[in-house]
């Protein structure tokens, strides 16, 4: 089916027309999100809801803007962020621990002693309870500064200061390495 078939197919909401359009970019479409969303229910969920956008949303499609899979994987990306920002999302993504984090992919890839061998045990170590937590917190649960110094009630400047000594710690260690 040409393109131009396919658009005016979707704008007159023939049924075959979506079956092929999903049958021949569902695919790609579905790749576009799991390249930001890597959980596969998640990305799925994702795609369907962004599927149902682009065969409603069909009419607001510019040829002269683009052509039609642009526009479609740009809707897919798009809500593939929007979910990403979703309070649900991160909050979903909070739940972790750093062992959880770091080390928890090591039976499936073999890469166990990678990880011990960078030394990022050693170097967490190092740091002190208060700058550890703030470092778990931030890099490894995806907290930002003002979240942890809501939900710990922890001052906010508190928690910069306690980011920033830590990191300063890790640029000093991170030649032992």
């Amino acid at each position: 089916m040409e393109e131009q078939e396919l658009i005016a197919g979707l704008r007159a909401r023939d049924r075959k027309t979506v079956e092929y359009l999903y049958e021949k970019y569902s695919r790609a479409l579905f790749t576009v999100i799991s390249r930001i969303i890597t959980d596969s229910d998640i990305a799925e969920e994702v795609f369907h809801d962004a599927f149902i956008k682009i065969t409603r949303k069909i009419d607001s499609y510019d040829e002269t803007k683009g052509r039609l899979y642009t526009w479609m994987a740009n809707i897919c990306r798009n809500a593939a962020i929007d979910k990403t920002r979703s309070k649900e999302f991160s909050q979903g993504s909070k739940t972790n621990t750093i062992d959880d984090y770091v080390y928890g992919l090591e039976s499936q890839s073999g890469t166990s002693e990678l990880v011990d061998g960078i030394g990022v045990k050693e170097l967490l170590v190092d740091l002190n309870e208060e700058q550890r937590f703030v470092v778990e917190c931030i890099y490894f649960k995806g907290y930002t500064h003002s979240e942890i110094a809501e939900e710990f009630a922890i001052p906010l400047g508190t928690v910069k200061s306690r980011i920033r000594a830590a990191i300063n710690l890790l640029k000093k260690n991170i030649e032992k390495i």
